[in-house]
């Protein structure tokens, strides 16, 4: 699914949140990562985010 730089943007800040109250890691970290916000990213590239956009359409 191709995401807006919105949608991207708020995934990724949900995620690297969840990270830093000490949601578990998704994939494996690497040795020099210590920034949750990295780390969303990371997760976000390799798709493994378990977030859903849901879009409203007009006749919604």
């Amino acid at each position: 699914m191709d995401y807006t730089k919105f949608e991207k943007a708020t995934i990724i800040g949900a995620r690297a949140l969840q990270l830093a109250y000490g949601a578990p890691p998704l994939i494996k970290v690497p040795a020099n990562v210590v920034e949750p916000l990295v780390l969303a990213k990371l997760e976000f590239d390799e798709d493994v985010i378990p977030i859903i956009v849901v879009r409203k359409t007009a006749a919604q």
